[in-house]
């Protein structure tokens, strides 16, 4: 919490590095009312983060559109990462008390801003969780989460040596943009960092678009997945899961998913859903077995490739957990040594998971001396995958509802935050529906609730 306080300061004192191209900072419009809030005085309902462990769902007001290539969009489907977690514990750096949050969301076209042509009110659509110009190198690769014109962050770009695009409810650190676990978002740029949605994709398959199995289809082509490897994944959330089925897509001879401890029981979803999927519970290991020394016992070698899809955040051992509880580190590099011995000698190992900045006791020996390619697949281009992870929804060649799990409302999404990070109540991925949604699709999963 105190770095999180004192990052805030070091960034206004600052400034902003130049050459901003949309609004930046807006992460509630009650922040101010008379610039960012819609003049009929609407109010919606939205998550806010209110300190460490504290997220309260409370009114504030509808925003407006206040560039030209706007779009407000009504919300009928939004969700929980891992991702959101980060934040909820405070492990993201500046964040501020009243932030809106959540990056994945999709809805219905409201009103758009005097520049947007290609969409209209009323068009189905999902959001990328990245806030692209379009214009710039990067964009013009498609490369949309590395936009250099939409987050002038300076702390971000002195620790990185560079910084990222912005994104929707993750921090200022990000550019301060409000988020989409509410009943309304301001999506710059609209044109394009919307998608829209065809009939024949229900919300429940086009939100998970917006983040999810773009991710996991970048962390798998990036670290080069190809026929006949042998992928071991670690973490059985809903990227480790659709990682396991994308892997196999690629060609993967055999996939080990990896797990344990209170998220155990995730291993027998992930197997129920692919059944090819093989599955190592790290908490069963007899004593003086290591994962590392299990993936040899299991493969010849270890693994071809070793995907990272767990974070830094959480530390195993004693050592790492008073390191970073008193800021000498970060994250752990506990998943990443594994990864690194456990892999065949040139082995390949693509880390997803949220690093935030700096570890200790890496093992860059065996990396240098066994050829390993560890490889930072990066936040996600979205733009670069989408359309064609779309229409692979369309021919039913990829399948988001294996990790379809529960359908919440919004207005407990402050106890789904609670039950997410304990990974209670068998909470994989979720459909968080508002007063716009409509009925849950066919095969869907119903409402919870926990009141």
């Amino acid at each position: 919490m105190a770095v999180s306080q004192v990052t805030n300061i070091v960034e206004k004192a600052m400034g902003h590095l130049e050459g901003a191209v949309t609004e930046q900072d807006m992460t509630n419009p009650d922040r101010d009312r008379e610039k960012y809030a819609d003049p009929s005085g609407e109010k919606m309902k939205a998550l806010v983060w209110n300190g460490k462990n504290d997220v309260q769902l409370v009114e504030t007001y509808k925003p407006k559109l206040i560039e030209d290539r706007d779009v407000i969009v009504k919300i009928t489907g939004s969700t929980i990462c891992g991702s959101d977690l980060h934040l909820y514990h405070g492990t993201i750096v500046e964040l501020q008390k009243g932030d809106i949050l959540g990056h994945e969301f999709c809805g219905k076209v409201d009103s758009v801003g005097p520049a947007v042509k290609n969409i209209k009110p009323g068009d189905r659509v999902v959001a990328s969780f990245q806030i692209a110009c379009g214009e710039c190198m990067y964009c013009q690769k498609k490369l949309s989460s590395q936009c250099e014109r939409t987050n002038t962050n300076k702390v971000e770009n002195i620790m990185y040596g560079g910084r990222t695009a912005g994104m929707f409810g993750y921090s200022h650190f990000t550019g301060g943009f409000a988020g989409g676990q509410a009943e309304y978002a301001r999506v710059p740029y609209g044109d394009v960092n919307l998608l829209k949605l065809p009939d024949d994709v229900p919300d429940e398959k086009g939100l998970y678009l917006s983040d999810v199995l773009s991710t996991s289809w970048n962390c798998v082509v990036d670290t080069g997945v190809k026929d006949g490897d042998v992928v071991a994944i670690w973490g059985a959330g809903p990227i480790g899961q659709m990682c396991a089925a994308m892997s196999f897509m690629r060609g993967a001879k055999r996939v080990i998913v990896i797990d344990g401890g209170p998220a155990a029981w995730r291993l027998d979803l992930v197997k129920s859903k692919t059944p090819k999927v093989e599955t190592l519970n790290y908490t069963d290991l007899p004593k003086g077995t290591s994962i590392t020394s299990k993936l040899k016992e299991m493969e010849h070698g270890g693994p071809d490739v070793a995907l990272e899809c767990a974070a830094g955040e959480y530390a195993k051992g004693w050592g790492h957990q008073i390191e970073m509880a008193v800021g000498l580190e970060t994250d752990t590099s506990e998943i990443i040594n594994e990864m690194i011995t456990s892999v065949k000698n040139y082995g390949r190992c693509g880390v997803t998971g949220v690093y935030v900045g700096f570890t200790n006791h890496f093992n860059i020996g065996s990396l240098m001396e066994r050829g390993i390619r560890l490889i930072g697949n990066g936040q996600a281009p979205v733009h670069l995958y989408w359309q064609d992870l779309l229409k692979m929804l369309q021919d039913g060649s990829l399948d988001s509802s294996i990790m379809l799990s529960h359908r919440v409302d919004l207005d407990e999404m402050d106890t789904l935050y609670k039950k997410f990070e304990a990974r209670a109540d068998d909470i994989q991925k979720v459909f968080v529906q508002t007063k716009f949604s409509d009925p849950p699709a066919p095969g869907t999963p119903e409402l919870t609730s926990w009141r």
